[in-house]
């Protein structure tokens, strides 16, 4: 019998990290040489990579033990991979943080979007068991039309009749976003108004029946995919941790109305908005968010002073923000002039910068964002800069090591510069040919010219300085009056720093 089915979910998670700790864990421990035999041969895993220090990794801990013992019932098999141990297996995998989690169907992954908690990861992986589409018939279609925010039924005069096979492979990629049905049953085919072959969805928002509006038996899954990532975002819908990722997803810049839900005439801005967005949801998506839970992400966004409503908008492709004047209402006539002025290019963003530090006295010379081009495009140099975040726990372990790097060529800092900026604090200026993902991120630029090189080495001291000493274009002799200094790598304590933060 499960633990948790006869004590409390605490005391569950703790037994299931002390039965973890005796060794006898249901969650497979696997290696190079035995991941493709476990992960290949199953039509579903789930794998964690994760590292021992990582603070986040020792939370999931417990709840991934619980979710293994209750899964192995259903016969769904749960996964780890060290990642200090196995860098090159987690490296093929493209994983760049801790823990990262994927879905293994028959050897093909996919990135696990579920909770974190036992409970969840039970259901989702149980989820992820069922048929990608479920059949429905004339006493469930009602039912089944309204069964999730978003509903996608194929209405066809059999299983195999076109696009059935295209209609499965999107609902096997979708799974998780989209709830899918099939309906081959005449009487269900009369009693939704259709003619068979069609495909509608069905959405708990906006219009709520929309057909497919091209000729269906010729659709490919890649033209169900953009219609449905297009019908998937609601003309002015709510941004938070949960749908974040649907708007980033998406190509088209985001416009933002901050609003304090306390407010007694928060909905009326939202939908004094909606005219708007409609006019623009080509070329623009909208949404409202709650200013007061996530005002530090207000802050990201270039909107300084706690003043709601308030209106910005971030092109996602260059990380570019133009925020409304603050102290002038984002009313709809100001707000409709303002998206004309950026969809014609016309309007000017505001680029985050730290004050210019005084002096430059360390080895690694601090950027800001009113110094980038001036000091990252100086081409008389080779660059090598980190851009970090303060929160960061990864970027704290790697200070004391980008300090030696720095110490390391100050003597022919005239010819390579080692620098850091705190990419939070500071926006990339439109000069800049990339956007920063994660942190931390490591650029280098040859002297001479104006690409960059990704670094995604490991974050030794001899790597970085084996990095410089390859792709450098200057001479890194230092010159006789500057004696060499032999720097040693740091110790770094392996001790993970949460990394809190409420941005998006």
């Amino acid at each position: 019998m499960r633990f948790s089915s006869i004590v409390p979910a605490a005391s569950a998670l703790t037994l299931a990290a002390l039965v973890a700790a005796e060794g006898a864990s249901d969650v497979l421990d696997l290696k190079a040489d035995t991941f493709e035999a476990n992960v290949n041969s199953e039509p579903l895993i789930l794998v964690e990579f994760f590292a021992p220090w990582c603070g986040h990794c020792k939370s999931l801990a417990p709840h991934y033990e619980e979710a293994a013992t209750a899964l192995k019932e259903k016969d769904i098999k749960i996964a780890k991979v060290d990642c200090v141990d196995q860098p090159d297996l987690c490296q093929s995998f493209g994983v760049q943080g801790y823990p990262t989690l994927k879905v293994f169907r028959n050897g093909t992954p996919s990135d696990y979007t579920g909770p974190r908690k036992a409970d969840g990861i039970i259901s989702y992986m149980s989820k992820q068991s069922l048929p990608a589409v479920s059949v429905v018939t004339a006493d469930n279609l009602e039912e089944f039309q309204k069964a999730d925010k978003i509903v996608v039924i194929a209405y066809l005069p059999s299983a195999t009749a076109a696009p059935a096979a295209e209609f499965s492979a999107t609902a096997d990629k979708h799974r998780d976003n989209y709830l899918f049905g099939l309906v081959t049953d005449p009487a269900a085919i009369g009693a939704a108004g259709v003619t068979a072959p069609s495909v509608v969805v069905y959405r708990s928002f906006d219009q709520h029946v929309t057909p497919y509006p091209y000729p269906i038996a010729s659709a490919s899954t890649a033209d169900l995919e953009e219609w449905l990532s297009e019908l998937s975002i609601p003309v002015i819908g709510e941004v938070n941790g949960e749908t974040y990722a649907t708007y980033s997803a998406s190509p088209k810049p985001l416009a933002y109305i901050f609003i304090d839900p306390s407010q007694e005439e928060h909905l009326a801005h939202v939908e004094s908005l909606k005219e708007i967005a409609l006019e623009h949801k080509n070329k623009m998506n909208f949404v409202w968010i709650d200013a007061i839970k996530f005002g530090d992400h207000a802050k990201a966004l270039n909107l300084g002073e706690p003043t709601w409503p308030s209106f910005v908008i971030q092109d996602l492709k260059t990380q570019l923000k133009y925020p409304h004047d603050q102290s002038i209402s984002p009313t709809a006539e100001r707000v409709a002039e303002m998206v004309n002025k950026f969809n014609a290019g016309e309007l000017t963003p505001e680029l985050k910068s730290a004050a210019i530090p005084a002096s430059q006295d360390e080895s690694v010379y601090e950027v800001v964002g009113k110094t980038f081009d001036e000091v990252v495009f100086d081409e008389s140099k080779d660059v090598f800069i980190e851009l970090y975040a303060s929160w960061c726990g990864h970027c704290k372990r790697l200070k004391p090591t980008w300090d030696s790097l720095g110490d390391r060529f100050a003597n022919v800092k005239d010819r390579v510069t080692i620098a850091k900026m705190e990419a939070q604090e500071n926006d990339l200026p439109p000069s800049a040919p990339f956007k920063v993902q994660g942190f931390p991120t490591i650029k280098f630029r040859p002297a001479g010219s104006k690409d960059f090189i990704d670094y995604d080495g490991d974050r030794s001291l001899e790597s970085l300085i084996a990095f410089v000493e390859e792709n450098a274009k200057n001479s890194l002799e230092p010159s006789a009056a500057a004696p060499v200094e032999t720097v040693a790598e740091p110790e770094v304590a392996e001790t993970e720093t949460a990394e809190v933060h409420d941005e998006l």
